[in-house]
Order: C-alpha cells, then structure tokens, then sequence
C-alpha cells in the first residue's frame, strides 16, 4: 500500500474545491442553513416551555453530530460520483492504485470535510446561540467516532450499489444516509418509536450514539453499553460495506461495466 498513491486521491478531489463555489457552498452553505433554522426552533420551544431547560443542548447537539456522520458520508459517496461524472474511473483503476488505497483516500477526503463542517457549526452555535458542543463533554469523543465510521459504511456501500447499478442510482449518495435517519433517533429517545421499529434501531450504530449523547446531557454518565454497541456493529457496518464494494468492483471488472458508467 502507498501512502503517495493515498495521498495522490484525496489531493485529486481537494482541487476540484480551490476554485468552485457551488461545492464550497455544499460544505459551508447546508450546515449552516440547517443550523439557523433548528436553531430558531430549539429557541422557541425552550421558551415556550417551562421546565424543558434542555431543548437547546438537545436540538442543537444532535444536529451537529448528525452533521458529521452525513458529511463522512459525502465525502465518500459524493467523492466517488465526481469521478463517475467526468468519467474517470477507467484512468483510476487501469493504475497501479488498488481499491483499498482509492478507499482511504475517499475516507481521509471524508475527514478533511467532517474538520470543516464541524469547525464551522461549532463555531456559528456558540455565536449565534451560546451553545458549545464541548460542553458536553470528553466523553462524546468516542461517539463522535462513531459517527463518523458509520458514515464510511454507509458511504462505501452506497457506491457499491452505484457501481452495480449505475449512475440512475446517482441519487441513493443522499437518500441512503436518510434512510436510517427516523430509526438513528437523532432527535427523539428511541423508545418513542413502534415496538417494531426500536428493535431495528438496536441494530442501528448511530441509533445509539445519540441515546448516548442524550444521557451525557441528562445524567453526565458516560454510556458505556450504547458505545459498546454503536462500536461493535460498526465494525460489523464496516467490513461488510468493504466486502460488497470489493465483490461489485470484481464483477464490475469480469462484466466490463465501469467503462459504460456515465454513458
């Protein structure tokens, strides 16, 4: 494995960013939208309210944490489609590179974005609301990880069923993350679900990183069994995303069909 060739990925995307506004806009623009507006709404419950003191660390938090695992997302799935869209696939894998090393370099893109994305709500919800996300603790660290490998098999997956299927598919880079959105529980506690719907939201990571940011801010306890969990079925998420990308690629390549993507 070459760091050069690791590295040679994500700087290949980093450049498409220097001069392009609209994908600039696509990194500061949404989450910033998405902040003002839950922000206004967390505002009016709290003072609509009495007794509910927590809207604002509720709302806000989840906001941002869900922001990270859709940007980690993105920045593989997107990352990949820039390649399907100019038809650069066939120069990627006719080189040296090998698919675990185009893989990290989508992931260590995908970090770069979460940086920014994060840096930027973080900073605007202190701003704008007096809302500080690491006022919640060291404690959301490992969830915030977890986020973000969520995001990478969410990611990978996603463009094994777009190499599969092709670019009408394009448009499962954004539904598939929203998709596990009503059982991840990132503004309700599980148990406001259908009995049916919590016992697949036990088998969710995300699902429980938020209960576990929800019982720092209640209780200030560190939720060891939700990270347990949320820890062990990424790696399960994970290997099993990487799994099917490799067979797709493989039948992708006895099939002939990268060279078609984009036509």
């Amino acid at each position: 494995m070459s760091t050069k060739r690791i590295f040679a990925i994500t700087l290949r995307h980093a450049y498409l960013y220097r001069r392009s506004l609209p994908r600039l806009l696509e990194i500061f623009y949404w989450p910033t939208l998405d902040l003002i507006l839950w922000g206004f709404v967390t505002l009016y419950l709290q003072r609509s309210s009495v007794g509910l003191p927590k809207y604002v660390s509720f709302f806000l938090g989840a906001l941002i944490l869900w922001d990270i695992l859709f940007r980690s997302q993105q920045g593989i799935s997107v990352s990949f489609l820039e390649d399907m869209w100019s038809r650069n696939l066939v120069n990627i894998f006719v080189s040296p590179l090998r698919l675990s090393e185009y893989i990290i370099g989508l992931i260590v893109l995908s970090i770069l974005k979460v940086v920014i994305a994060f840096s930027v709500m973080s900073c605007l919800a202190g701003l704008f609301y007096s809302f500080s996300i690491f006022k919640v603790g060291i404690g959301l660290i490992p969830l915030i990880l977890n986020l973000v490998a969520t995001g990478w098999g969410i990611g990978i997956f996603t463009i094994g069923l777009i190499l599969r299927f092709g670019q009408e598919t394009e448009v499962l880079a954004w539904a598939v993350g929203f998709l596990i959105m009503p059982f991840s529980a990132v503004f309700y506690p599980v148990d406001v679900l259908p009995p049916v719907l919590q016992k697949i939201a036990q088998f969710i990571p995300s699902a429980h990183v938020f209960e576990g940011m929800r019982s720092i801010i209640n209780n200030a306890e560190f939720p060891t069994d939700h990270l347990l969990w949320a820890s062990s079925l990424n790696c399960i998420f994970i290997f099993s995303a990487v799994w099917f990308f490799a067979a797709i690629y493989r039948i992708a390549l006895r099939r002939g069909i990268i060279p078609k993507i984009g036509e």
